[in-house]
């Protein structure tokens, strides 16, 4: 891997609901796995990095909104294996850039704002020539690693455990590259759960078939109540769920995936979801840097 690849550690936490109902729940602390390329980005990307270092592909384009994880651990990963990085942005240039942004431009990506339309057409995945012909050679990397080569990296984040025993393995929904992975893992056969943060996910065994992971949906269980209102969306009580989860814990959630999820898994074991004596995984998937968009004293951590 480009970075080195780390044995993950889990945090067992331990309160009022998982002593009530018996069970034990922890959090992979996938976080930790690098200041920038954390979470689940580094092995997203690890099989693209991979392809562009042993081809004549030593440009990556990729794309993202403004506040968008997936293109600040891209363009520090590219500038790290000496590779250039462009960032296709969704909407016109603000007057004022995002952080995640103003991070891209110091890692030397090379960044191209676009209208939401024009930016639905080229991030489809069908016009890939026409970007060549735009920006040149280069290996095209869909919004946050949505790709099969993308899931086959995120296959890799279970190798990185050593969790003998797990009944259930949580992890929050966006494009679906992640829960893909999981579903590709031939090293456990616990139950998947997934946590949409998106609003009326409906496409969920589509993007699984169009991954190449359709035939693990079966282990699939989502729970799609638990959004928020929608994407980076959040409302108060989320926010008070998040710095009491840090107090009680100290351990940061950010507001976009993983605060949803542990919202989730603590609601389901306290109506009893879970049976006496199983055992929770719950993986923490990064993207602690989007709560820098959060107005200072949102959060205590």
């Amino acid at each position: 891997m480009l970075f080195e690849e780390p044995h993950i550690h889990c945090t067992l936490i331990e309160n009022e609901i998982t002593r009530a109902k018996k069970c034990t729940l922890l959090v992979a602390r996938f976080d930790e796995v690098h200041p920038v390329v954390s979470g689940n980005k580094l092995y997203k990307l690890y099989y693209f990095l991979q392809e562009a270092l042993a081809s004549n592909h030593k440009t990556i384009l990729t794309f993202g909104g403004a506040y968008s994880n997936h293109l600040a651990a891209t363009a520090f990963a590219c500038r790290q294996a000496d590779l250039r990085s462009i960032g296709i942005v969704r909407g016109e240039r603000p007057a004022v850039l995002s952080h995640t942004l103003q991070q891209c431009i110091e890692y030397g990506m090379d960044l191209q704002f676009v209208s939401r339309a024009e930016y639905a057409i080229m991030s489809d995945g069908v016009n890939v020539n026409n970007l060549k012909d735009m920006f040149g050679e280069c290996l095209v990397v869909p919004e946050g690693g949505y790709h099969p080569i993308g899931a086959k990296g995120a296959s890799r984040m279970m190798q990185a455990l050593n969790i003998p025993t797990v009944t259930h393995i949580c992890t929050a929904l966006g494009t679906a590259t992640t829960l893909a992975g999981l579903l590709l893992d031939k090293t456990h056969s616990a139950g998947v759960i997934a946590v949409p943060v998106l609003k009326n996910m409906t496409d969920i065994e589509q993007r699984l078939h169009c991954l190449g992971a359709s035939a693990g949906i079966n282990r699939l269980t989502t729970w799609d109540e638990y959004h928020f209102g929608g994407y980076a969306k959040k409302n108060s009580e989320l926010i008070s769920f998040m710095n009491a989860f840090y107090t009680e814990h100290q351990l940061p959630t950010d507001f976009v995936y993983t605060g949803k999820m542990m919202y989730a898994v603590l609601d389901k074991l306290k109506v009893g979801y879970f049976e006496e004596g199983n055992t929770i995984l719950c993986l923490h998937t990064g993207g602690l840097q989007g709560n820098l968009s959060l107005s200072p004293g949102t959060l205590v951590f």
